[in-house]
């Protein structure tokens, strides 16, 4: 059976689409005792609270007619954000070149984040820049990738 998030997805993608946007990603989460659906959107130049309201009322009856949840949740359509994770290996080529964040399980030289410009992704294996030193990250230490901003 299919996984509920990949269910949404399906359902969620050609709506999505149709307001001009992207679906970046689909999270189904328990926090504080109730159920959360959340859908990510993106698209050039930016998400607008417009686009969430479209989207979110189009996915919302899809969701209705479908009934792919048992029980209650709380629907929530939101920009993927500028900070973003990278989970896919698409996300990695799409920001190659980047400024990100790597959030490591463990800590190395005593730290467990690095900042730096992505500069490769191999089978789950993440590599920066920072200055002219250049770091592979296996991908059992990595636990969070995600673009960063820089002022």
């Amino acid at each position: 059976m299919a996984k509920i998030t990949e269910l949404v997805a399906g359902l969620a993608g050609p709506a999505v689409e149709a307001a001009g946007c992207e679906l970046w990603d689909v999270e189904y989460v328990r926090e504080a005792g109730s159920w959360y659906l959340r859908l990510y959107i993106d698209k050039a130049g930016g998400v607008d609270i417009l686009d969430c309201e479209q989207v979110s009322r189009a996915v919302s009856d899809l969701l209705d007619e479908a009934d792919p949840i048992e029980g209650s949740y709380t629907f929530e359509v939101s920009s993927a954000g500028a900070e973003r994770p990278l989970k896919r290996p698409g996300d990695y080529e799409r920001f190659m070149g980047s400024p990100v964040l790597v959030k490591l399980y463990k800590a190395r030289d005593g730290r467990k984040e690095f900042a730096g410009v992505l500069a490769g992704y191999e089978n789950g294996d993440v590599t920066i820049t920072a200055g002219e030193r250049t770091v592979t990250f296996p991908k059992a230490e990595v636990a969070l990738c995600r673009l960063r901003i820089e002022f």
